[in-house]
């Protein structure tokens, strides 16, 4: 039995399948409430009356802090364990929404919905959940415990998008961000599940021991890695450009603000099959090959909603379309990462491209909103996307998938 097996088995509550459900309960709450941020933006920025650009540069700003203070959380949740990091990051997660709800000037509304919930989701996305699994799950349950968790977020946008609307005619926008934080704040108790167990598991999963500069240094000097993370910009900027202004976007073209919210829903509802598909996948064939498809299918995806007239169906189509590619993109990115770095520093380099993505994301969000105020359409950034995902999934085919001579010479 090995010492990982051992520090195992001294937790014995923490079996993998209270591990796995705990996990997805927190990707699903998690991200539920952000993904539904983007039906907020008609009722806030119509209220307040402020301009759809104020609004998508708070969100975009969200995005890039989430995606900037992803590595150093991650890497404190690698060393300390996940626990403390997502303790911290409920709390400023709920703040983030309880002051967004009242939020009286634009500089209250970019600080509460861009940096709190921001540096909130750095601290209990399911990216700090994934690394937690690479280092509690068994080998054998890696690749596809990565696609459920990404999977139970994806129930998170389809589940908390709805409810969203529902609140927001019942009640009313301020009274849903308030349930919303309240419901955050459950994050707290499941993630001591999550309890690291000792660095002897960790250094066991990880290969030889090795320091935060030197992981980092051998990351960002690998090309297949590089590759990895100019693809997951693309990820960034396409999902979040969707989730954000897809609502809007439909309500232009004609049709209810509910449509928006079922597309929407539609696309987390169909990622939990394509995730937990791109999970399975990931230990079947090559990822790169996998995240390449995915790339090139968006773009194929997008160009075809834009040529259709807009109707209610050609809407739920897409929705349903791009869920199958939505998140999938997720357990062969950290497969990989994993595969070549080993999973002691897993949270903090997967964080490091999960800023890549961010980026991408504060891109496509802040464009959104800044070409609207100056067009009155969103063509320009339409068509962005279809490029970047057919740049991306270029990219992504010279990746070289197999672990560094670090871990090679450890094995043998």
């Amino acid at each position: 039995m090995t010492s990982a097996d051992n520090s195992r088995s001294s937790f014995g509550w923490q079996t993998p399948l209270v591990i796995l459900i705990c996990g997805c309960l927190i990707a699903l709450i998690g991200f539920g409430p952000r993904s539904s941020l983007g039906l907020f933006l008609t009722p806030v920025t119509q209220e307040k009356g402020w301009g759809r650009d104020i609004y998508a540069f708070a969100l975009a700003l969200q995005m890039l802090l989430w995606g900037a203070a992803q590595p150093f959380v991650g890497g404190i949740a690698d060393k300390f364990g996940a626990v403390r990091v997502m303790w911290v990051g409920a709390v400023l997660y709920a703040l983030g929404l309880t002051w967004m709800a009242y939020a009286s000037s634009q500089a209250e509304l970019i600080f509460s919905a861009g940096a709190l919930i921001g540096f909130g989701l750095a601290g209990t996305s399911f990216t700090v959940v994934i690394g937690a699994f690479g280092k509690l799950l068994p080998a054998r349950w890696r690749s596809l415990s990565f696609g459920i968790s990404t999977a139970a977020s994806s129930f998170g946008q389809f589940l908390f998008s709805p409810l969203a609307v529902g609140l927001n005619q019942a009640l009313n926008w301020h009274a849903t961000l308030l349930i919303f934080a309240a419901i955050v704040l459950t994050l707290m108790p499941l993630s001591l599940a999550l309890a690291r167990r000792g660095d002897a598991q960790e250094n066991a999963a990880g290969g030889p021991a090795q320091s935060v500069g030197a992981a980092l240094r051998e990351a960002l000097r690998h090309k297949s890695f590089v590759l990895l993370i100019l693809g997951y910009f693309t990820c960034g900027f396409q999902v979040f450009f969707i989730t954000i202004h897809l609502p809007a976007y439909l309500v232009d073209r004609g049709l209810g603000v509910d449509i928006g919210a079922w597309t929407v829903g539609l696309i987390g509802l169909f990622n939990i099959i394509g995730s937990i598909t791109a999970g399975y996948l990931s230990d079947k064939m090559p990822r790169r090959f996998i995240l390449a498809s995915i790339y090139f299918l968006r773009s194929v995806a997008i160009a075809v909603f834009l040529l259709v007239p807009p109707s209610p169906i050609a809407s739920m189509v897409f929705g349903a379309t791009m869920g199958l590619l939505w998140l999938s993109t997720i357990p062969p990115t950290q497969g990989l990462v994993a595969l070549m770095f080993g999973t002691r520093w897993l949270t903090m380099l997967a964080g490091l491209a999960f800023f890549s993505h961010q980026v991408g994301g504060f891109l496509g969000v802040w464009l959104g909103g800044i070409l609207y105020e100056r067009t009155g359409s969103y063509d320009v950034v339409w068509y962005l996307t279809i490029l970047l995902g057919l740049f991306a999934a270029v990219v992504n085919l010279p990746i070289v998938e197999k672990p560094v001579a670090r871990l090679n010479a450890a094995a043998n």
